[in-house]
């Protein structure tokens, strides 16, 4: 596991965006893992910078989204669907076809997870996957609980999640209790893991969950188990 600490939020988004980079540019037909919320906004720009100035080409990639909330629409305003078009597909020349991102108006979604676990696997697993970390060391939607759950699953978000995610919405009782996650099996048969986090919030969670004790009270921490893991952490 590599832990690198850099002074600002930009650094961090350079530091990641080379590494994704690097990735596609290797390997053209790569399987990206890709999380939402605000901590990869400045890799996604990052990247389409670099595609604009035709040094990426995304022509040949696959994405697999972490995780869609229950009961919202693609287009939705607040939809991760919604979120992965305006912060990255729609800038760069990626085939909408190859965009994956759970369903969460599936009228069975159970048969949703494991046709997303199903498809993951087909396509050869995932060779880069991006993350965030929440302040209770959640990764994708897989928050602290008794433990690991290994499948992609309806999930229950935890009320710190709800909590952090009501400046999305406006209000807390808008957000969506539930989300569909990809679980710890898909996250942990990932070649490399790159894991980012911005501020002094992160601080105490990045410690717990890499250099403590490897507890499902702490998703994140299973990484520690992981061959090849990068943790980006920006102190501003």
């Amino acid at each position: 596991m590599k832990i690198i600490s850099v002074e600002s939020y930009r650094k961090l988004s350079r530091l990641g965006a080379n590494l994704i980079a690097a990735q596609v540019t290797v390997k053209p037909r790569s399987v990206l893992g890709l999380a939402t919320g605000s901590s990869p906004v400045g890799i996604y720009r990052e990247l389409i910078a670099r595609y604009q100035a035709g040094e990426l080409d995304f022509s040949e990639t696959t994405t697999v989204n972490l995780d869609e909330y229950i009961g919202l629409a693609p287009d939705h305003p607040q939809s991760y669907r919604r979120f992965m078009q305006e912060n990255l597909f729609d800038h760069i020349n990626i085939d909408p076809a190859k965009t994956f991102v759970p369903n969460g108006l599936a009228t069975d979604l159970d048969a949703e997870c494991a046709a997303y676990d199903r498809r993951i696997v087909d396509l050869g697993g995932i060779d880069l996957q991006l993350l965030g970390i929440g302040v209770d060391g959640h990764i994708g939607f897989n928050e602290p609980a008794d433990v690991f759950e290994k499948p992609t699953r309806a999930a229950d978000l935890h009320p710190s999640t709800i909590a952090a995610n009501a400046r999305f919405f406006g209000r807390a009782d808008d957000v969506p209790r539930r989300a569909v996650s990809m679980g710890m099996g898909a996250i942990m048969s990932a070649r490399k893991i790159l894991l980012i986090a911005n501020g002094p919030a992160k601080k105490d969670i990045v410690e717990r969950a890499f250099h403590g004790p490897i507890t499902p009270r702490v998703p994140a921490s299973i990484l520690q188990l992981h061959p090849d893991v990068t943790v980006i952490f920006s102190e501003e």
